[in-house]
């Protein structure tokens, strides 16, 4: 599902793998519901905790 991306994304690479906005995705981290860390201005999202957000909130 994420084979293409690295291993460190971007608030722009989760919006794309999302398909939401980088405002919402500002929101979702600054919430604590997905885990980032600020790397310098940008904010860093390891490809394992969106992993985990999505597994989260998918209904089984």
């Amino acid at each position: 599902m994420f084979e293409s991306y690295e291993d460190i994304l971007t608030i722009q690479d989760v919006a794309d793998i999302l398909k939401v906005g980088t405002t919402q995705v500002y929101k979702i981290v600054r919430a604590g519901q997905l885990k980032a860390f600020k790397e310098g201005k940008d904010w860093k999202i390891a490809k394992q905790a969106l992993i985990e957000y999505v597994s989260t909130k998918s209904r089984l």
